[in-house]
This record gives C-alpha cells, structure tokens and sequence, in this order.
C-alpha cells in the first residue's frame, strides 16, 4: 500500500501535474493557514461553523482549498476562531 507522501511524490513528478499542483499554490496556503488557525483555537469544523452562522460543510469546503474563500468570509473565519485577519503583500521572488 502506497503512503500519502509517496503518492503526491509519484503524481508530482509529472510535469503537467506539477504545474496545476503549483498554480494552486496559494489556495493551499489559506487553506492550510484556515485549518492551523482552527486547530490552534482547539475547535471542530462544527464548532467554526457554529460561531460564523454557515455549515460544517462551508467550513469543510473552505479548508479544502479548492476555491478561494471571499475576504469577507475569511474575515468571518478569523473571528469564529478568536482571530483577525492580516493581509500581506510580498514581493515575488
């Protein structure tokens, strides 16, 4: 049975693959960031989406990564989890 890491690294090594995986780059790191912020203030999806008036589905879907959230609904998210939002721009490398 092939593990996770093993997999990704399989499908990455294609360069077609690799070049959506990388375009996606940014949602992955809200999403990742979404669930890092979640977790630090020990609540469930539930709990998340409780607080923010939606679904645990919405939560779910926002932590996916598979579209990127509003920044208002990120804003939502930020205070459900005891949080505020900061946006920054960087200058690309």
């Amino acid at each position: 049975m092939k593990t996770l890491k093993t997999l990704k690294r399989e499908l990455l090594a294609d360069a077609e693959t690799r070049a959506a995986y990388d375009e996606m780059a940014d949602e992955f790191a809200i999403a990742n960031e979404l669930i890092a912020a979640r977790t630090r203030a020990g609540l469930s999806q539930g709990e998340v989406a409780q607080r923010m008036g939606t679904t645990q589905s919405v939560v779910a879907r926002l932590e996916s990564g598979k579209r990127p959230p509003s920044m208002r609904t990120v804003q939502r998210f930020a205070q459900a989890v005891g949080g505020h939002l900061v946006l920054r721009i960087e200058r690309a490398a």
